[in-house]
């Protein structure tokens, strides 16, 4: 039997140093760091859309909207990590030098066929751990539907919302989000026979 071969995993702060330099951006999970992939026209309207909705209500207020481009760090009991979500809304936020954010209040990602699986199981539980998070908002990209796991005093609660008439009630940070305005000039197209089958 062979013996298993040990990772070299990164510091924290060659992770950062790095991540300032780099032409592509990098998600780190407890010294591990991988590589994250482009996405389609469609998941960057709607990731603009969000990011300049959040700063049309906010402006002028405490919380700010940041694109995706701020990575958020999740300090887990047995690792740190490090994620670029599609958009965050911070009341208290690092210093400006900082290239991450430790307590956003909303954060957002845009789900894929490609990225659900992730978004929806890895990326919430670590987020969930975040005290400072009152929501999360998982937005559909392909049909006109968003998920909000909203922190209550029992635990997060799941809310479902549908259909471009749809508000997204963000009380928690004084606004709503109409699903018209996220996505506004977004083409819906079904699914070809090459998507189903990957």
């Amino acid at each position: 039997m062979t013996p298993a071969k040990k990772l070299n995993l990164l510091a924290v702060a060659d992770y950062l140093a790095g991540e300032l330099v780099s032409p592509i951006k990098h998600e780190y999970l407890g010294g591990v760091v991988y590589a994250m992939a482009g996405a389609r026209n469609a998941h960057n309207i709607i990731a603009t859309n969000i990011v300049g909705a959040l700063y049309a209500r906010l402006r002028g207020r405490p919380c700010r909207p940041f694109n995706s481009d701020t990575k958020i760090r999740v300090r887990l009991a047995t690792q740190v990590r490090f994620y670029y979500p599609d958009a965050s809304v911070v009341c208290r936020q690092n210093p400006q030098t900082d290239s991450f954010q430790d307590d956003p209040a909303v954060v957002f990602e845009v789900l894929s066929r490609q990225t659900r699986r992730i978004d929806e199981g890895e990326k919430k539980d670590a987020y969930l751990t975040i005290p400072s998070l009152t929501a999360y908002v998982m937005i559909e990209q392909d049909t006109a539907a968003a998920v909000i796991f909203r922190r209550t005093e029992g635990g997060f609660l799941r809310e479902v919302y549908e259909g471009l008439d749809a508000v997204l009630p963000l009380g928690e940070i004084g606004i709503e989000l109409p699903l018209a305005e996220i996505y506004e000039a977004v083409v819906f197209t079904p699914e070809s026979p090459e998507d189903k089958a990957s």
